[in-house]
């Protein structure tokens, strides 16, 4: 056994950050033991970041203002993304032990795929198939198996409405119109498909409204760098009522599987999109 190291009381022998991180969780993956014997310290900070990013059990702060549930939904579809489909299944379980139904999981899909293309949503669908196999190792799957009726959750209830609804549409940006001069029946269907995605107009046949939907696509905006898109949809997400706060931590989410630049190029497009930020960098020039 290494020789206990303490940092802030906290013992990090290789056994106590496991233990930590097993109780943090719920369970870990194999291979983080060898991080953990390796680098102790490394992945106690592993479990303490990763942990108030996804909400982990004794990680979490009393001002945070994402849920758990959003935060997995934001997590789950960005690890389909990244085609990780061992850790995957995981989440889902996750989301299940939440009350999460598979409905809810794909809308969350849909509007990540916006970003990251269809596949996304498929290697989503695969993942629910692994989770739902009793041979797959990784996490509890509740007794019963997926949940048949959802566990609501404060962000089912968020971001329904828009301040300005002029401007929702995909066809409404400039780049889109363009696109529709030279043939408008492609700006026709792409725009028909990211609307059916982040508009969620049928809110009675709906579980997320478009308020998290923005949410989850300034998220996977991040992942692919693109700060000045993901801005635009930031300003969507604030015209449904979402805060500050609630952007940074959905942002949170994907930090994880695509690293801390993601969080940098969401920090970038928060401050393209805050007024106060524009007009103090106006006064400075």
């Amino acid at each position: 056994m290494a020789a206990a190291e303490k940092t802030d009381s906290i013992e990090l022998t290789p056994e106590a950050v496991l233990a930590r991180a097993t109780a943090a969780r719920g369970d870990i993956f194999p291979e983080w033991k060898i991080l953990a014997y390796a680098s102790p310290r490394t992945y106690d900070l592993v479990t303490r970041t990763g942990g108030y990013f996804h909400h982990y059990q004794g990680q979490t702060t009393a001002d945070q203002q994402l849920s758990g549930p959003m935060r997995e939904l934001i997590a789950t579809p960005a690890l389909c993304a990244k085609v990780d489909l061992r850790h995957a299944p995981n989440h889902v379980r996750r989301l299940y032990r939440m009350g999460v139904t598979n409905r809810v999981i794909m809308e969350a899909a849909a509007a990540f795929s916006t970003v990251t293309g269809w596949a996304t949503m498929a290697n989503v669908g695969f993942a629910i198939m692994e989770a739902n196999r009793p041979d797959y190792p990784f996490g509890k799957l509740p007794d019963g198996g997926e949940p048949k009726e959802l566990t609501p959750f404060p962000e089912l209830k968020m971001g329904r409405t828009r301040k300005r609804t002029a401007g929702a549409s995909l066809l409404d940006t400039p780049e889109w119109r363009y696109a529709a001069r030279i043939d408008a029946e492609f700006a026709r269907r792409a725009a028909g498909w990211v609307d059916h995605c982040l508009l969620a107009d049928d809110a009675k046949d709906e579980f997320l409204g478009p308020g998290p939907r923005e949410l989850i696509t300034v998220a996977a905006l991040c992942t692919r760098g693109e700060a000045g898109i993901a801005a635009h949809h930031i300003r969507r997400a604030y015209d449904c009522g979402m805060s500050r706060r609630q952007v940074l931590e959905a942002i949170s989410a994907v930090l994880p599987m695509t690293g801390i630049v993601s969080a940098q190029v969401g920090l970038r497009a928060m401050r393209l999109a805050d007024p106060a930020a524009k007009r103090k960098a106006r006064r400075a020039a």
